[in-house]
């Protein structure tokens, strides 16, 4: 008869696995890209209301300037969303946005679909032109 030891020589080593401590998990974290702090910087000036349909990115450059061009369509449901997209429309043009290394040369609003009934809804397109800075 085989003793424990003999069958598993390493059983030892592995037994308290789920007990070691694995100091780089908690440190990862995924990079977060332009256009996801572009999102964020729009659902900050929302309160965090609406949902994010479509976002179209798109370099440009100039003999000057470089940087992004992103397309944000944006849907609001509900009186309290819709406010919250209201919002959004009066406030985007004079928005002061902090991104690293990204100046906002321009934010506007493209179209705006608003349909009243039992369920309001609100459709917001927002363009934002993004230069590198530095």
């Amino acid at each position: 008869m085989l003793t424990e030891s003999l069958r598993d020589p390493f059983a030892h080593l592995f037994a308290d696995f789920d007990q070691i401590e694995v100091k780089s998990a908690s440190a990862f974290r995924p990079r977060r890209t332009l256009s996801d702090r572009v999102r964020a910087a729009l659902m900050e000036v929302t309160g965090g209301h609406g949902t994010v349909l479509s976002h179209l990115e798109t370099t440009w450059a100039s003999i000057t300037f470089a940087g992004t061009r992103h397309e944000v369509v944006l849907e609001f449901w509900g009186p309290e969303a819709v406010a919250a997209g209201e919002e959004l429309i009066e406030r985007l043009p004079d928005h002061e946005f902090a991104m690293p290394r990204q100046l906002v040369a321009d934010a506007t609003i493209s179209a705006v679909d608003h349909r009243f009934g039992a369920m309001e809804r609100l459709e917001v397109t927002a363009v934002l032109l993004l230069l590198e800075d530095g």
